[in-house]
């Protein structure tokens, strides 16, 4: 199993700083940048950017429901004509701003509520997906892989757009195979955790659920939060665990 690297990023505002990008971008092979709804502004934006660039680092969008003072953690009800708008304007944005530096975007990730919304409900990720997809250039979209990952190709089949699928290091799984909530004990995984469940995957691509159940799952690129120490500290260990 070949596996990239991925996390988000630049989701520092103002005074307010988030995560430890520079910290973590020289060991990543994707950056999910922040667009501005969810967290980032214009000069964090326009840094991170840089910062990806200095390092060689692929870049994806990063968009989330309008909403700084939840950090885009908290669902919104849209029309889908709503959501497709707030998707292609923030695509568009850190498009804009990556061509001004000579770099070309790749993909994109939703972000917290958006990003579980759509694994939940069909209606929205035909939405998010529809929107990726009549984007003027291609964009691959990344989507967390479940159980249900051959049903989300078809869908993606459909309508011409490519899905790369992302598994999580540093998250505990449930049985049903999405990420366990972060209200639970034991959503996040301590450093010791986060390496042996790489270790799994990359051995054996699978990954062991908060009730010890053994789940294989497909992925394309895994993901280290940058706002979570033990990831940061980590990260060194598992870039070697995949390559």
């Amino acid at each position: 199993m070949s596996l990239r690297l991925n996390c988000d990023l630049g989701e520092s505002f103002g005074s307010w700083k988030m995560g430890l990008d520079e910290a973590v971008m020289p060991h990543i092979d994707q950056a999910n940048i922040a667009c501005g709804f969810h967290a980032g502004d214009p000069l964090v934006l326009q840094k991170t950017l840089a910062l990806a660039k200095a390092n060689n680092v692929t870049i994806g969008a990063h968009p989330g429901y309008p909403d700084l003072v939840g950090f885009g953690r908290r669902s919104i009800k849209a029309t889908a004509a709503e959501l497709k708008a707030v998707v292609h304007y923030q695509i568009a944005a850190i498009d804009g701003m990556a061509q001004t530096q000579g770099l070309t975007l790749t993909y994109v990730k939703p972000h917290g509520a958006m990003y579980n919304d759509m694994m939940a409900d069909s209606a929205v990720r035909a939405t998010i997906m529809q929107a990726i997809s009549e984007y003027h250039r291609p964009l691959v979209l990344m989507l967390q892989s479940t159980p249900q990952a051959d049903l989300h190709l078809q869908e993606a089949d459909s309508i011409g757009l490519e899905l790369w699928f992302e598994i999580f290091a540093d998250r505990c799984y449930d049985d049903d195979g999405k990420l366990l909530a972060r209200t639970q004990p034991g959503a996040v995984h301590n450093k010791e955790k986060m390496l042996a469940q790489v270790k799994q995957l990359k051995e054996q691509g699978t990954v062991t659920t908060v009730s010890g159940h053994i789940l294989t799952l497909r992925a394309d690129t895994l993901c280290v939060h940058g706002d979570n120490m033990d990831g940061v500290n980590a990260i060194q260990e598992i870039r070697e665990l995949i390559r």
